[in-house]
């Protein structure tokens, strides 16, 4: 088992940045992939960044390319998002979640959630 916990989140104007954190619970071996998703009210949850851990490529929703980085710290056990130039439209909870399928954005890679951080971006 491996509890994620999420951080950072908070509200901002348009423009603006944050940096959220996922830190998990123990050491990630036996995890291939780690991912941010979001999930806004009434919509369905869906996949912002994804990393491998080992090979470090990442994959982008095109919604957000150019604009969020995904990246984590192996000692740390921690995953990170950057987010900047943000926008009204990514306005959200964002969940972390971690998985031993190769990476996707689709949620079925993923075995283990977080509780979500909730980010505000008003115009």
């Amino acid at each position: 088992q491996v509890q994620l916990v999420e951080s950072g989140g908070g509200s901002v104007q348009a423009g603006g940045s944050l940096r959220l954190s996922c830190e998990a619970s123990r050491t990630t071996v036996g995890i291939v992939c780690m991912g941010w998703f979001r999930q806004a009210p009434g919509k369905e949850r869906e996949g912002v960044a994804a990393i491998a851990l080992r090979r470090g490529s990442t994959i982008y929703a095109d919604s957000v390319k150019g604009r969020f980085t995904i990246s984590e710290d192996n000692a740390k056990n921690t995953l990170y998002l950057q987010m900047n130039s943000l926008k009204p439209e990514d306005t959200a909870m964002y969940y972390c979640a971690a998985g031993s399928r190769y990476c996707a954005l689709s949620r079925g890679q993923y075995n283990y959630w977080g509780q979500g951080t909730q980010v505000t971006v008003s115009s």
